[in-house]
């Protein structure tokens, strides 16, 4: 018995790229828990959805369903579900002899920090949905932009900074980052900077904030000098965070 993964790729050697799958690829990964990945490009995973039944994620701008992945299939027991967070739960309850991501009393201050983090990502969508969209496969680029220029309001092309805009939107991207710093800092002992968000114990907030680091690093490339600017960001908090979690980018 198994858990199916659904993940969109990419042309690249590995194919995984979203830091959305990426929260649960870490966390099926760090949890030993036996899982492959099946890929769906972005036109079909309305369709896959619908068939196992898996309920829209939200609504679209235009009041359509909006469903997307990750979404897992448990052939243990049958259950089939989409959204990272619930998907986390879900794996907390039915694999308790596993490492726990939620630690117990913390769900609403996990879901809190996520849901933080999702909104404030958002300033630096000009630096990463643009490359995003390039690096796909050509049967979801068109399904992409359209859901993309639907969510921010704009075209793509718009989406891109440009000029001396470029400096601001980059100094606003580090900002983020340093906000979620000052969350980290508040772990950092007399010995250095906190591993995780809590201390020693790795929980959904790191996943969070590794999947989008392995998302950038993907889309700008390890070589890029955004990536290796932001890699000192911080007294190298992210490049560090990356570095503990190395052992669990395995690719199923």
């Amino acid at each position: 018995m198994t858990i199916i993964l659904y993940d969109i790729p990419s042309p690249l050697p590995e194919k995984a790229w979203s830091p959305n799958v990426w929260k649960i690829r870490y966390c099926l990964n760090y949890r030993k828990i036996p899982y492959h990945t099946e890929w769906v490009e972005y036109p079909d995973i309305m369709p896959l959805s619908e068939r196992l039944g898996v309920k829209p994620t939200r609504k679209n701008r235009d009041g359509s369903d909006c469903y997307t992945l990750p979404a897992i299939h448990d052939t243990s027991t049958g259950t089939s579900l989409s959204e990272s967070l619930l998907i986390a739960e879900y794996l907390d309850k039915a694999y308790p002899d596993t490492p726990r991501i939620l630690p117990y009393d913390t769900i609403a201050l996990q879901a809190a920090f996520a849901e933080t983090w999702n909104n404030e990502r958002r300033k630096f969508a000009g630096f990463s949905i643009p490359p995003t969209l390039e690096m796909l496969n050509s049967a979801s680029k068109a399904f992409y932009r359209r859901a993309r220029e639907m969510d921010f309001g704009m075209t793509m092309e718009e989406l891109v900074p440009q000029d001396e805009d470029i400096v601001r939107r980059w100094v606003e991207t580090k900002e983020v980052f340093g906000k979620f710093d000052e969350w980290y800092a508040k772990m950092d002992g007399p010995d250095g900077k906190a591993r995780f968000l809590m201390g020693d114990v790795l929980s959904f907030g790191d996943l969070v904030v590794a999947a989008s680091l392995k998302w950038l690093k993907t889309i700008w490339g390890e070589e890029s000098e955004k990536w290796q600017e932001l890699l000192t960001w911080h007294g190298g908090r992210w490049k560090a965070l990356l570095k503990e979690l190395k052992g669990y980018e395995t690719v199923i």
